[in-house]
Parts: C-alpha cells; structure tokens; sequence
C-alpha cells in the first residue's frame, strides 16, 4: 500500500468540495483525508495499492462538485500513512 498527497488547484473552497471528495472516496472504498489549504487549494491524502486504483481517484478529482471547477492535481508519493476511514479535516 502506498499513501499519495493530491494538490488540487481551482474553484475547490466554498463549493462543496471537500464534501463531494468523502463521499466519492468512501464509495470507492478508500481511505485518507482531505482539508483545505491556506492558499485555496485543497489537499487529499490516499492510499492506494495499484497506480491503476489513484488514476482513476485522479479522474474523479476533476469532476468535482456542483460548483466547483478543478484547473490541476498534481500528485506525489509520500511516507505511508495509516487511516481506518476517509474523513474530512
């Protein structure tokens, strides 16, 4: 299992997003945490086992929430994480 910090850059505060992101992971079966950043990103922690598994997280990414409008998510690997659940911070 490896744990992955997604940036996502755009219309992401104040529209949902947050709550779009808990919602799509846990019904994907993922686990990890996402919070806003100071600057107005957003940024998701996930673990994931195939590459597979977090391009598709990626993709959904970018759909976003209702008002939200994603214009980047960059993605790095970084030390492993441990989560029970997705939750929102």
């Amino acid at each position: 299992m490896n744990t992955y910090e997604l940036i996502v850059s755009g219309r992401v505060q104040r529209v949902n997003y947050r709550r779009f992101v808990v919602e799509m992971a846990k019904t994907l079966d993922y686990v990890g945490c996402v919070g806003n950043l100071i600057n107005g990103d957003v940024e998701v922690i996930v673990n994931a086992e195939f590459e597979e598994d977090l391009e598709f997280f990626i993709s959904k990414l970018y759909d976003g929430s209702m008002f939200s409008h994603v214009n980047d998510v960059t993605c790095k690997k970084i030390n492993y994480l441990f989560f029970d659940n997705f939750e929102k911070r």
